[in-house]
């Protein structure tokens, strides 16, 4: 396996980005304050930790008085391994992936969370509109009025408001609000580096896995479809050659369904399944561990038995089921709605990812594919417009999708100045072959922040956090604490 570690690096200089104010950073509560906008339960166990809830009343624009503000709430678990409840331990403050999905809910001590709760107190935060967080869902979002409004109030939902939170939150549960750590994976990788551009004063160390956003003047949604493509058709090579049987057995899937009544089959929720929807499998199956095998077992039941000779030749319903499960789009609609704005600063993603993929000359056309007789090449962690027609829960969503695909006044989401003169350890995870975060894109970027470690491997892919147990997060701590040496 490949796999290194970098001395710090150092950066070059890029003309900043415009600053960004943060209105959450100036306040210092005392953790012996009773404050409304906080809600502390009671502690609760699972196998050996120990959980406690916090609920938070935030504004949902931090840039006008907050007493004018509509609010919403923002949820927090606090973890700790049984019996250090009251123990002086320092914070770390988790920020899961996504965009649009809430943190783990922790079962046990097992993997990273056991690992983390040795030496921390854990902060498992469920980003604004996920999980307990005022959570935006189809039915939830039914409550604004009309399309205008949903991609109005959505703009508040990107990672510049999540850093506000995190500060919001830090300032009322750390002691003294001192700085903690923070830990991102995948998106929470991307707020992270935004934390570090605008609130630096609240951290102690970051720890970054997978999770290395581009951050220059020119790292537009183009540039990141561009650099991604390239690694989803090497991921899609890689699958076939472990599991050559499927190339044919896709094939006809994708030729039923392209053959079938309005070119799809209905899905069990009321959506519709099609060429280009059954693509979009790739997004789970082709870049995390175990994801091709999932999504080989999945294809061997892709048919009904034909049990009366001569009847007509479906798609199972387990197959479309499962379908539905692999994917949630529809119990997690930011996902589609704020994924290509996670890269807009200052322009606009105009549905980037379907635009650069007529690029590729017809490589992810799944009809041209079988008519070639090549294999059918699954997609990555793209969005495409068409979603909001063939996911059923997102239909009256489309208007509002388009809305926020034009809009071209995002504001910054980094300070390349900021991260240029750093002064907070960090320490990241690179995973070479990483199919959502492009390792180009990501050393360039890690390039610009002053100080930061790298280890770069391919011996985790990009769910390596989760897959490894507690080793990422030793490896990474121990670069930062001196267990790992500099060269």
């Amino acid at each position: 396996m490949l796999h290194f570690t970098s001395p710090a690096l150092s950066p070059r200089a890029i003309p900043p980005l415009p600053a960004r104010t943060f209105s959450a950073m100036s306040e210092t509560i005392s953790l012996a304050d009773s404050t409304p906008d906080h809600v502390a339960g009671t502690w609760y166990s699972v196998p050996d930790l120990r959980l406690r809830d916090h609920q938070f009343t935030v504004p949902l624009d931090y840039t006008i008085d907050r007493n004018a503000s509509p609010k919403i709430s923002v949820y927090a678990r606090e973890v700790v391994s049984v019996g250090k409840e009251e123990q002086p331990l320092p914070y770390l403050l988790y920020l899961q992936g996504g965009p649009g999905f809430e943190c783990p809910r922790p079962t046990e001590a097992s993997g990273w969370i056991h690992k983390t709760c040795e030496e921390f107190r854990v902060i498992l935060m469920d980003q604004r509109g996920t999980g307990l967080s005022t959570p935006l869902t189809p039915s939830s979002m039914s409550q604004l009025d009309s399309a205008k409004e949903i991609s109005e109030y959505l703009t508040y939902f990107r990672a510049d408001n999540i850093v506000n939170d995190a500060e919001f939150i830090r300032v009322r549960l750390v002691p003294e609000a001192g700085p903690w750590t923070i830990l991102g994976q995948s998106y929470g990788g991307f707020c992270s580096v935004t934390y570090l551009s605008f609130a630096p004063q609240g951290l102690k160390q970051v720890l970054l896995t997978g999770g290395i956003p581009p951050v220059g003047n020119g790292s537009t949604a183009d540039a990141v479809y561009r650099a991604c493509y390239p690694q989803v058709i090497h991921q899609n090579e890689k699958y076939y050659k472990r599991f050559p049987q499927d190339v044919e057995i896709i094939r006809e899937v994708v030729k039923h369904l392209a053959e079938s009544e309005g070119g799809g089959v209905p899905l069990p929720s009321g959506g519709f399944l099609t060429p280009r929807g059954l693509q979009t499998l790739g997004l789970s199956g082709l870049g995390s561990s175990s994801g091709f095998e999932r999504l080989h077992y999945m294809f061997e039941r892709a048919w009904d038995p034909v049990i009366v000779p001569g009847s007509r030749k479906q798609i199972s319903y387990h197959f479309l089921k499962a379908f539905e499960n692999w994917l949630d789009f529809d119990t997690n609609p930011l996902y589609i709605l704020l994924h290509e704005a996670i890269y807009c600063q200052g322009d606009s993603s105009l549905w980037s990812a379907h635009r650069i993929r007529t690029e590729d000359d017809g490589k992810f056309d799944a009809i041209r594919a079988v008519k070639e007789g090549r294999p059918v090449f699954f997609t990555g962690e793209m969005v495409f417009p068409w979603m909001l027609e063939e996911v059923h829960a997102l239909r009256k969503f489309k208007e509002a999708a388009h809305l926020l695909a034009e809009k071209n006044d995002w504001p910054p989401l980094y300070d390349i100045a900021v991260l240029n003169n750093n002064k907070v350890p960090v320490a990241a995870a690179v995973y070479y072959e990483d199919m959502y975060v492009n390792f180009k894109l990501a050393m360039e970027t890690a390039s610009q922040i002053a100080g930061i470690r790298l280890w770069i491997t391919n011996e985790y892919m990009h769910s390596g956090l989760r897959d490894g147990g507690g080793q990422v997060l030793d490896h990474l701590l121990g670069m930062l604490n001196g267990r790992k040496p500099l060269f």
